[in-house]
């Protein structure tokens, strides 16, 4: 049996006797962050070539932590990365060589309690503050590519304000309730025990606000209609649902799909493929040979199959097809 398991066990055993204790101990996981992501001997070289720097943001005890925050190249453009939870900004080693190959100047952090960052606990708002505070420090992002939850910091930092001319999502989930009904599901919660740990959950970190649910959502606060938007998910991906990619879709009329078979929740930031047509859409290019012929608003899959723009009822059924 896996930590992972007996940790699911022990949280239904106490919810089935008590719902309030069961919702406790879920939250109290729920928050924590875990082992940190090692550095991939791979990834050394890029991440040696950075220039580190540091960000502060309040925290989640508003009391102040110290984020790494790493730069490479020197171009006029600037593009952000963000990772995402238990992720680290060296995932992004063979993005950033891409980039930096293009002419952009390339920019990404680590959260707290994540990579070479301080700190124990972290929460959605640090992602969003250290978008901000890189904005303060760099002006107007030619692009933003956010992994998994680190788009949920992108979107609500969006909605705040910040500006960015492209936006890529890799795996990503719509909104915080996707977030937490992935987690209910995967320990296997009942709807009541679920309910009292999102109600502490609120009472614990957003007090007296009456739904922060609604500001971490692309759902109820999509990108401007001038920002381009490209969805990059695994059909696949049990870490993320592709049923996400479809909401996104639904949400951004204008955004374009790029489904990645078998890459999987992480290694899809390795992916070759995925790499060329992430690098051609944040480069503006009207077309390109990554995986057949691509034009700005035919994205390919990466085994070739055309995916196209999507919008609508039309990219629900898309994604709805490729999920299973």
């Amino acid at each position: 049996m896996s930590a992972l398991t007996a940790i699911a066990t022990a949280t239904r055993t106490v919810a089935a006797a008590s719902p309030r204790a069961g919702s406790a101990l879920a939250l109290r996981l729920f928050l924590h962050v875990g082992r940190r992501m090692p550095l991939a001997s791979r990834d050394r070289t890029v991440m040696d070539q950075a220039r580190r720097s540091t960000v502060r943001v309040p925290g989640i005890d508003r009391r102040g932590v110290d984020l790494v925050a790493y730069e490479w190249g020197s171009g006029d453009d600037v593009v952000l990365l963000v990772h995402g939870w238990q992720g680290r900004a060296s995932q992004f080693a063979p993005i950033v060589r891409e980039l930096r190959a293009e002419g952009f100047r390339v920019v990404a952090f680590d959260a707290p309690a994540h990579g070479d960052s301080t700190g124990r606990h972290a929460y959605v708002i640090d992602w969003v503050d250290a978008i901000h505070a890189l904005q303060h420090r760099y002006g107007r992002f030619e692009a933003v590519v956010a992994h998994s939850f680190g788009a949920l910091g992108v979107f609500t930092a969006v909605a705040q304000g910040v500006t960015a001319r492209r936006v890529v999502t890799i795996a990503s989930p719509a909104d915080a309730d996707a977030v937490f009904a992935e987690f209910g599901s995967a320990l296997g919660l009942d709807d009541r025990t679920l309910d009292d740990m999102r109600r502490r959950f609120v009472a614990r970190l957003f007090p007296g606000e009456p739904d922060p649910f609604a500001r971490v959502s692309a759902i109820r606060h999509p990108l401007p209609e001038s920002d381009e938007l490209l969805v990059v998910h695994d059909p696949d991906d049990r870490r993320v649902s592709s049923r996400e990619a479809a909401r996104l879709l639904d949400a951004h009329p204008g955004a374009r799909l790029l489904r990645a078979p078998g890459t999987g929740h992480t290694r899809i930031l390795r992916d070759d493929a995925v790499l060329d047509a992430l690098v051609a859409f944040v480069d503006g290019a009207e077309r390109t040979d990554t995986v057949g012929r691509m034009v700005a608003d035919d994205l390919p899959d990466t085994d070739g199959r055309a995916a196209g723009s999507a919008s609508g009822a039309q990219a629900s059924d898309r994604a709805a097809t490729t999920s299973a």
